[in-house]
């Protein structure tokens, strides 16, 4: 299997999450993945509403 095959998920999970894990990090309260620090814009057009999509950031170590 080729690694340009593999979508950024799929690298996280078998590459980089188990290199963190064997330098001795602690999975529960030093990693965070794809926290989301915004419910999203809103959008109003008249008397409707909407919600835009949520801000996210990426694997966080």
């Amino acid at each position: 299997m080729s690694k340009k095959s593999l979508s950024e998920r799929d690298i996280c999970t078998k590459f980089i999450t188990p290199a963190i894990l064997g330098a001795g990090w602690d999975l529960h309260t030093q990693i965070r993945e794809e926290l989301s620090f915004t419910k999203g814009r809103i959008i109003v057009r008249g008397k409707l509403h909407t919600r835009g999509q949520q801000k996210r950031s990426t694997k966080r170590a």
